[in-house]
């Protein structure tokens, strides 16, 4: 007799989406990286097989699962500060920093030499798509780099740790180590990354040396070997590089105050430090700390894009193999016409973002030959930053909702996606401060959107074209009034996104993305309220204090 409570076997549900290559699976992104020589295409196949596979699925669900924990104190009593990791975060760990995703940009050669950008971001994309969080440490020591050439003695000491591709957790000197990886601490829990309100402070302690006093917030990688720090001398502000062990083997004085419990990139966690005169050594020049990181910062930014980019994608993977093989009556809701276009249009946005991101991937490693590609790439990563992390939110909700119930729960990976996609947006300067900051590009240098408009004009069909025109007037406006810089720079994104879609993509692919989101209003982001509104009122109104 069967028992009335034995389970019924479940039909019509969706098999796992798991052990694909996500080089071969995905034509977008083979297309985008065609031109890479072809043994950093192969390696890139391999990369991709990997991060496609069922094991590294398991490996970012446990890191993600079993976030860090601090422990304070060893049995004794003694301050040791250490961030203690689920195996699963340093097997993954292991395999980005053994394909050198943290240092690749800096000693890459043969082949990948002049490609060193478009590949390193193919490989990031790839593993973003699969787990994000542990790239907190990989972008921020990839981007450490460009601060630490500021001085030659730190570039001869740290450099060469940083290009190791061996990956070491324990609690040592990075000179024992032989390898490092670098986070970095800007963020003060009262001024942001506001530099005109930082309260940390330096003091010139001698010998070249300097002792950091202050607070900083939200460290992401906090277990890593050294620390690049904003922090005040009389000059104004100037970035440091503080160990978090010196160079005897005794620990710095920089305490972990607490880990924070964030919405997402669980994995890697972040933290709150206190410097009670830390030693330091300074980067740069003093009162020179922004002009420091600021190639730092923007690295990271395009880093920020390519990896939303890839989440995207991936939700984008799992709401459409769901819609292939879940039927709704006799249909599978892929072949309902409803869902089929909803699934289309989230498609253009996910193509425009690869490509935009791709292509200011390419314009760096272009920019040391040609002066128009050095503007672009300087001028769009702003853009593409705000852009993507903008539109990856949103979309990874569509996708969640295709999906349904099975896409809010936690045993799949688009709740972590969701999870994980605004912090892209607010890391490296939340949109309106990038948005600012592109206006700030413009006002010291207009040709530079001129530059970015003659790269984008031969690729733009006829009907795109007089929307440079549009541009033009936006970007006059915003010059005058900061109020209008979102409108400004989500405009130019989709144009220059559209650009990009066709230099590679068919016609009808490039057409479509243009007559929905060029030739009508097309608005993923709020901001878009120029001078004419009262808008204080209107937040008060809606909002009374």
């Amino acid at each position: 007799m069967t028992s009335p409570f034995r389970p019924v076997e479940a039909s019509n549900q969706p098999p796992p989406l798991a052990d694909v290559n996500l080089l071969a699976s995905d034509p977008v992104l083979t297309a985008l990286v065609e031109t890479l020589p072809n043994p950093v295409f192969d390696d890139l196949s391999a990369h991709a097989d990997f991060w496609g596979s069922q094991e590294a699925a398991e490996l970012a669900r446990f890191a993600n699962a079993h976030p860090p924990g601090l422990r304070s104190h060893d049995p004794g009593g003694d301050r040791i500060d250490r961030v203690e990791y689920h195996p699963a975060y340093h097997a993954l760990m292991r395999r980005s920093v053994g394909a050198a995703l943290h240092c690749s940009m800096w000693d890459a050669g043969g082949e990948e030499g002049p490609v060193r950008t478009l590949a390193r971001a193919a490989r990031l994309f790839v593993t973003a798509e699969v787990e994000c969080g542990h790239l907190s440490a990989i972008i921020t020591t990839s981007g450490a780099v460009t601060a630490l050439s500021y001085s030659p003695a730190l570039s001869q000491e740290w450099i060469p740790l940083v290009r190791s591709r061996r990956y070491d957790s324990t609690t040592r000197t990075a000179e024992e180590k032989g390898s490092a990886l670098i986070a970095y601490a800007g963020t003060e829990r009262q001024a942001g990354s506001e530099p005109r309100m930082l309260t940390t402070r330096g003091e010139r302690a001698g010998d070249g040396l300097y002792r950091l006093t202050g607070a900083k917030s939200f460290v992401a990688a906090p277990a890593s070997d050294a620390f690049l720090v904003l922090a005040h001398l009389h000059e104004g502000p100037t970035c440091f590089l503080a160990p978090r062990l010196l160079p005897d083997g005794t620990r710095n004085r920089i305490d972990i105050v607490r880990m924070r419990e964030t919405l997402g990139l669980r994995s890697s966690g972040a933290a709150d430090l206190q410097l009670d005169r830390a030693t330091a050594w300074l980067v740069g020049e003093p009162g020179r700390g922004l002009a420091a990181i600021a190639e730092t910062v923007a690295l990271a930014r395009l880093d920020d894009a390519v990896a939303s980019a890839a989440l995207m994608r991936m939700a984008l993977a799992e709401a459409v193999h769901h819609a292939r093989h879940r039927r709704v009556g006799t249909l599978l809701l892929r072949n309902q016409p409803l869902m089929t276009r909803v699934l289309a249009d989230m498609a253009l946005d996910v193509l425009a973002a690869m490509a935009l991101a791709f292509r200011v991937a390419e314009a760096v490693d272009r920019a040391a030959d040609d002066p128009a590609e050095a503007a672009f790439a300087r001028l769009m990563t702003p853009v593409a930053k705000y852009w993507i992390t903008k539109a990856a939110p949103p979309l990874i909700a569509e996708a969640l909702e295709c999906l349904g119930a099975g896409g809010y729960a936690e045993d799949g990976r688009l709740a972590r996606l969701h999870r994980d996609a605004p912090a892209l947006a607010l890391r490296d300067g939340p949109g309106s401060v990038v948005a600012l900051e592109a206006v700030q590009l413009l006002r010291r240098a207009p040709e530079m959107l001129e530059d970015v408009l003659g790269t984008c004009n031969d690729t733009l069909g006829a009907g795109a074209r007089p929307t440079l025109n549009v541009l033009r007037a936006a970007a006059a406006v915003a010059l005058s009034d900061e109020g209008s810089a979102r409108f400004l720079v989500e405009q130019l994104a989709v144009t220059a996104a559209a650009a990009a879609i066709g230099r590679l993509f068919p016609n009808a692919v490039a057409d479509a993305f243009v007559d929905t989101r060029l030739g009508k209003e097309w608005r993923t982001t709020y901001g878009m309220l120029d001078s004419r509104f009262d808008s204080g009122a209107f937040i008060d109104f809606v909002c009374p204090g």
